[in-house]
C-alpha cells in the first residue's frame, strides 16, 4: 500500500511503498478515507519522540484516521464490516500509522463511530486535536464568566479549545496576529472571542483584558512560564507541550500536562458535538496523499487550523 514514511529521524516523510498491514487479534483493518497532520507526528519527523517511544522502521506517521472497517482481528467485538469509525492511532510504539492507505487500530480504544451528518474529512481531522482541546479545557475547568486565554489558538488544538470553552461560558481571550489569523479566530464562534497579538507586548494586553489577571491558560504554544504570569493567585494552567506542576512549584497557580486520552466516550462526544452543529472542525485546505510532504511543510511553517490528507 502507499504510505506517508520515514526510515530514520529525523528526516522529511516521504510517500512510498510498505507491506499492507494485517490486523492482530482484538483489532481492526480501517480502509483509511481521510487523515491529518499534527504536531505529534511533525515531532515524530523530528526526532523529538527518540528514546520516548519505540521506533519501527519503515515508520508509517499519522494518528488521526477515519474510514470504513476492511476486517476485524480474531475476538473483535462491537464492529462489522464496512463500519464507518473514525479516531487515534494508539499504540505504544510508532511505525504504523495512519498516514496511509490502510491502518491496524486496536478496537477497544482510539476508535468510534462516525454518526450520521459527520463529513469523512472532518472526521479524519478531528480525533487528536478534538481530544487535546476537550481534555485542555476540561483540566482548567472555565466556570461561566471567568477568562481563558488560549495561546495558540490558531492551531487544530486552539481553534478547537476555543469553540470548546466559548459554549461553556468562559471569556475567551485569544493569541492571533491581525489579519488572516485573527480573522481565523474571530469565525470560530458565534460568541465574541478577544485577541491578543503575541508579536506584541502580550503581557500588557492581557493585563489590559483581565486586570487582576486570568483565571485560566491553555498552553499550546508560546513560553510557559510567561504564560504562567498571567494568571491572577489561584489560577490554572494546562499545557499540552510538558510545562506542568514542577514548573510552577512555590507559585499560587495550578499546573496540568495534558496527554491526549483519546478513549471511545471522548471521540464520541467529540462526534455528537460536530453532528449537531456545536463543534465545527477548522479544516483550512485537503492534501491528496502523495501531497502529504507538502502538508508537512506547510504545517511547519504555520498553517491555520487543520490539514486533512486523502488517502484513498
Amino acid at each position: 500500500m502507499r504510505a506517508v514514511t520515514l526510515d530514520s529521524v529525523p528526516a522529511t516523510p516521504a510517500v512510498g511503498e510498505v507491506e499492507l498491514p494485517r490486523p492482530e487479534a482484538g483489532e481492526l483493518l480501517v480502509k483509511v478515507a481521510v487523515s491529518s497532520v499534527n504536531g505529534f507526528d511533525a515531532a515524530t519527523a523530528a526526532g523529538y519522540l527518540q528514546g520516548a517511544m519505540e521506533h519501527r522502521f519503515p515508520l508509517v506517521v499519522g494518528k488521526d484516521f477515519a474510514g470504513t472497517v476492511e476486517a476485524l482481528g480474531e475476538g473483535v467485538e462491537g464492529f462489522a464490516l464496512g463500519d464507518a469509525v473514525f479516531g487515534v492511532v494508539m499504540k505504544p510504539f510508532l511505525g504504523t500509522g495512519s498516514l496511509a492507505e490502510y491502518v491496524t487500530v486496536p478496537a477497544g480504544y482510539g476508535v468510534a463511530a462516525i454518526p450520521e451528518g459527520v463529513d469523512v474529512r472532518d472526521a479524519g481531522a478531528l480525533g487528536l486535536a478534538g481530544t487535546a482541546a476537550r481534555d485542555s479545557v476540561d483540566a482548567v475547568a472555565p466556570q461561566r464568566g471567568e477568562t481563558l486565554l488560549v495561546s495558540g489558538a490558531t492551531g487544530g488544538v486552539g481553534a478547537l479549545a476555543v469553540q470548546i470553552a466559548a459554549a461553556r461560558g468562559a471569556k475567551v481571550i485569544a493569541t492571533a496576529r491581525p489579519g488572516a489569523e485573527a480573522d481565523f479566530v474571530t469565525a470560530l464562534t458565534d460568541t465574541e472571542v478577544h485577541l491578543v497579538d503575541f508579536t506584541g507586548d502580550l503581557a500588557a494586553q492581557v493585563r489590559t483584558l483581565a486586570p487582576g489577571g486570568v483565571d485560566a491558560v491553555l498552553h499550546l504554544a508560546g513560553d510557559g512560564a510567561q504564560l504562567a504570569g498571567l494568571l491572577r493567585p489561584g489560577g490554572r494552567i494546562a499545557s499540552t507541550l510538558g510545562f506542568g506542576p514542577d514548573a510552577v512549584e512555590g507559585l499560587d497557580v495550578t499546573a496540568y500536562s495534558v496527554m491526549a486520552d483519546a478513549n471511545t466516550r471522548t471521540l464520541a462526544v467529540l462526534a455528537a458535538e460536530v453532528a449537531s452543529g456545536a463543534l465545527r472542525v477548522p479544516v483550512t485546505a485537503t492534501y491528496a496523499l502523495e501531497q502529504a510532504p507538502e502538508a508537512f511543510a506547510a504545517f511547519g511553517v504555520g498553517a491555520l487550523g487543520k490539514l486533512a490528507v486523502t488517502c484513498s
